[in-house]
Order: C-alpha cells, then sequence, then structure tokens
C-alpha cells in the first residue's frame, strides 16, 4: 500500500511543471491500472503495511477514488485552455486524492477521523477557488459547519473508545459489542451528516451548484462514499444497540428519500436536480446499511459504487451544457437534440443509468437494498414502490426537458461535442454497466 502512496506524493513537484496537465491525468490512468492489479484476498486484509491494509470495501472505493480523480482532470479542461492557476489545480486534486486514499486504506480509527476531516480541506478550496458564482463561499462555509459540527463528537467518541477497549484498529473491533447510547449517536451522526441523511443534507446542493465540474465530480463520486464506508466501519462494534433504535433512521431515510425525490421535479437547475437525486439515493444507502443484515451490506456497497460512477458522469453532461449557453437553468437549455443529437444518446444512458435501469450496477445495488428493506419490515414495501417510481420520474423529466422541446432562440453561437467529452462520459458509462458482469466480486466478499 505505500508504493501507491509513494507514486502520488512524488507526482506532486510534477503538478509545477510547464505545459504538464496531461502527463498527470495519464500518470493517474497508469496509478489506476496498477492498483487494480494487485494480488487482494478477497475474505480479508490484504497488502498490510504500516498502519493501512485494504478489504474488498477499501479497493473498490480507492479503485473509484483514482478514477473519479482521473476523469476530474479530463473534465476540466477549461482551466487548462484558460490557464486558471493550473498548478494549484493540480496540486489541490493530488492533495485531495492522497486524502481519499489514506482514508480508506487506514486501519487505526484514528487515523481514519484525521484525513476523513483533512479531504474537506482539498474540496473547500476546490469550490471556492474555482466555483462559478460569488455564493461559493457561503456554499463553502456550509460544507465546512455542517460537517466539523458533528466531527468534535466523533473525535470525543474515537477517544473514549480506545479509553475502553484499548485498541482503535478496524480488524479488532469485531471482537467488542458496546452498549452506549451516547457513544452510539455521537459516533453515527458524522457519518450521517456526511452521507447527508435527510434534515442535514442542505450542504449539498449549494455546494453542488456552486463548485466547478471538478468539484462536483469528486463531491458526488467519493465524498458521499466517505459516510457509508465509516457507518460500514463502525457499525460491527454497535450491532446490539442499533438493533434497538435503526428503526428511527431508517423511517427518517425513506421518508426523506422520497420527499426529496418529489422535491427533484421542483428543481429548475440541473445541477440542483442531480444533487437532490443524489441526497434521495444515498437515502437507501443508509436505510441498507442500518438494516444490519448480509443484502443491506452488499446493497449499499454496490450502490455506492454505481452512484459514484452514474453521478459524476451526469454533473459531466449538466457541465458540457453549462461550458455551451452558460447557464444551467433548465428553462435555456432546452431542444438540445437539435444541437447535439450524439450527446442526446448520453443523456439517455447515463439518465437510464440513474433510474437504476438494467444492467447498470444502480440497478443491482437498488435491488438488493430494496429485498434487504422489505425483509427487514414489510410496511417498507410502500415508501420504496414511492421511491423507485419518482427516481425514474425525476430522470426522465430532466431528460426530456433538455432534449426535447422548442430550441432557446437566445443561442447564437455554438460548438459541437469533442472527442474529449464522450471519452469522459464513456469511462463513466462503460464500469458502471461492465461491472455487473462481476457482480459476485461486490456481494460474496463479506
Amino acid at each position: 500500500m505505500m508504493k501507491f502512496l509513494m507514486f502520488m506524493l512524488f507526482m506532486i513537484p510534477l503538478c509545477f511543471q510547464m505545459k504538464i496537465y496531461w502527463l498527470v491525468q495519464m500518470m493517474l490512468l497508469l496509478l489506476m491500472l496498477f492498483f487494480m492489479n494487485i494480488t487482494l484476498n478477497i475474505y480479508n486484509f490484504s497488502n498490510l503495511s504500516y498502519v493501512m491494509g485494504l478489504d474488498m470495501m477499501s479497493f473498490g472505493l480507492i479503485m473509484l477514488s483514482i478514477w473519479i480523480c482521473c476523469l476530474m482532470l479530463l473534465a476540466s479542461e477549461n482551466l487548462y485552455k484558460n490557464n486558471l492557476y493550473i498548478s494549484y489545480f493540480l496540486l489541490n486534486v493530488m492533495f485531495l486524492l492522497i486524502m481519499l486514499y489514506l482514508t480508506f486504506s487506514v486501519m487505526n480509527l484514528f487515523m481514519f477521523y484525521f484525513f476523513f476531516e483533512g479531504s474537506l480541506i482539498p474540496t473547500l478550496l476546490l469550490i471556492i477557488g474555482w466555483g462559478y458564482q460569488p455564493e461559493r463561499i457561503q456554499a463553502g462555509i456550509y460544507l465546512l459547519f455542517y460537517t466539523l459540527f458533528m466531527s468534535l463528537p466523533l473525535l470525543m467518541s474515537i477517544f473514549f473508545l480506545n479509553n475502553e477497549i484499548n485498541t482503535l484498529m478496524i480488524y479488532m473491533m469485531k471482537f467488542y459489542n458496546l452498549n452506549y447510547f451516547m457513544l452510539y449517536l455521537s459516533m453515527i451522526l458524522a457519518f450521517l451528516v456526511k452521507m447527508p441523511m435527510y434534515f442535514v443534507h442542505l450542504w449539498l446542493p449549494k455546494a453542488h451548484v456552486e463548485a466547478p465540474i471538478s468539484g462536483s465530480m469528486i463531491l458526488a463520486g467519493v465524498m458521499l462514499k466517505l459516510g457509508g464506508y465509516g457507518m460500514m466501519r463502525i457499525m460491527i462494534i454497535f450491532q446490539k444497540i442499533n438493533m434497538k433504535f435503526n428503526y428511527i433512521w431508517i423511517i427518517v431515510s425513506l421518508v426523506g428519500g422520497v420527499y426529496i425525490s418529489m422535491k427533484c421535479f421542483c428543481q429548475y437547475d440541473i445541477k440542483s436536480l442531480i444533487a437532490y437525486s443524489s441526497v434521495a439515493h444515498m437515502s437507501l444507502v443508509i436505510g441498507g446499511i442500518m438494516t444490519m443484515n448480509y443484502w443491506g451490506y452488499m446493497g449499499s456497497y454496490i450502490l455506492m459504487i454505481g452512484h459514484g460512477l452514474c453521478s459524476s458522469g451526469m454533473f459531466c453532461l449538466s457541465n458540457i451544457n453549462y461550458e455551451r449557453i452558460h447557464s444551467r437553468s433548465l428553462f435555456l437549455n432546452k431542444g438540445m437534440m437539435n444541437f447535439m443529437p450524439s450527446m442526446s444518446l448520453w443523456w439517455f444512458l447515463l439518465s437510464s443509468s440513474n433510474m437504476a435501469a438494467p444492467p447498470s450496477m444502480n440497478l443491482m445495488g437498488e435491488m438488493t437494498l430494496i429485498i434487504s428493506l422489505v425483509s427487514w419490515s414489510k410496511f417498507s414495501m410502500l415508501m420504496l414502490m414511492l421511491f423507485s417510481f419518482f427516481s425514474a420520474g425525476y430522470s426522465l423529466y430532466l431528460y426530456s426537458f433538455t432534449q426535447h422541446g422548442k430550441l432557446n432562440l437566445g443561442i447564437t453561437s455554438f460548438y459541437m461535442s469533442v472527442s474529449r467529452e464522450y471519452l469522459v462520459l464513456f469511462l463513466h458509462w462503460f464500469p458502471l454497466n461492465i461491472l455487473v458482469l462481476k457482480i459476485d466480486y461486490f456481494m460474496l466478499w463479506l
């Protein structure tokens, strides 16, 4: 595991070279290739070095992080063309990738907390430094304070945990079962805010709308998964107490998910709509983790990977439109099928994946999560039916609103899509649909 960390650390001086942007991107692709080929013990932690190691869950999420960071550079060519502090941008992306890599690979809970909070800083810099509107500072403060507000209780509970069981190693936690309500609450809330759960989700749409394309991609693709990953790691020591209180979180998630899905129909900003759909999908993931059964865990993991690729691709599409029309309003982005007919195919493919159509990983994840939640309580069926229906509804609404309709006559100059954009979209869509063939890796490791 150290070799990949060294690879990334030695890429930092590269960021300050002149005209080296695409080389950094190719190096990340190379890193991805190396990382895919490591020997992995599917049932246990492997590749142990110092405080680092990985199991199947870390492996998938680290791979997603490297992949999304690579695609971020590919999607942010505008920054390169206009030379908007490109060296600092590359440095920021590399720093963010290192933080995410360490968050998913460290085995010590305190180190996990350290990098979990550390990944917030480069994201904040991305939003404030390269965002679009002046409101980006307010969005950055929302992001910072929502996340930081619940992270102090998490830190305190980690210290208490160390005092109680004399170890912070994640692997050792399976031998303990703690029944403390305040500890349970303070540890879990930081992850629920990061997910984000309904009621503490307001920072996400703001951050997405103000972030540049790279910020939106990493936020949707990886940052939301930190909460799910933390919960899956922590839940093992709170099995008994979670069985008493899980109904609260599941009810809030399901009802909130349905309400947020309905709220998607009221959005007139494309990015805002995709951001709210992310909250809805993550509420399903929270429900799956809280059921504490095998199907719930597997479904949450699959949906986290699938949503990371799909949502990131949707933000890329909205950015492609934004670069042409300089607006993200649904009222101006109409009749795009006339302008970019080939891009319409990608809108269709990613919108259909977003509504969990086969053969995407989202379908596989949502199916397993529905099985898990229905086995937990048959009354959850009603909310899940509404959730699936509205999920298809807002995806169709977004697709039909942007692609069909009368042309916006305000558009005077226009240029067609370039091959770089098709490549970005293909690299989102292809793994999202092809990984279904290897679904046994996602299902059989726990």
